[in-house]
């Protein structure tokens, strides 16, 4: 049962952070003046699609 768990939130965190990473990624751009909004965009829009997922195999959305 804790075995399940933690694969769970593991394959939930790896995810989590590759959308992190495009959102620091356009901040980045961002902040030295180049077009940054397509990696600020799609990294939220990849976190959005993680927390869906989240709360689909959660049970919680049906």
């Amino acid at each position: 049962m804790a075995a399940d768990a933690q694969m769970f939130y593991v394959m939930l965190a790896l995810p989590t952070l590759f959308g992190l990473t495009l959102v620091g990624e356009g901040v980045y751009k961002m902040s030295h003046y180049e077009p940054g909004w397509v990696s600020i965009i799609l990294g939220i829009l990849f976190l959005a699609v993680v927390a869906f997922g989240y709360f689909l195999l959660r049970g919680y959305i049906s």
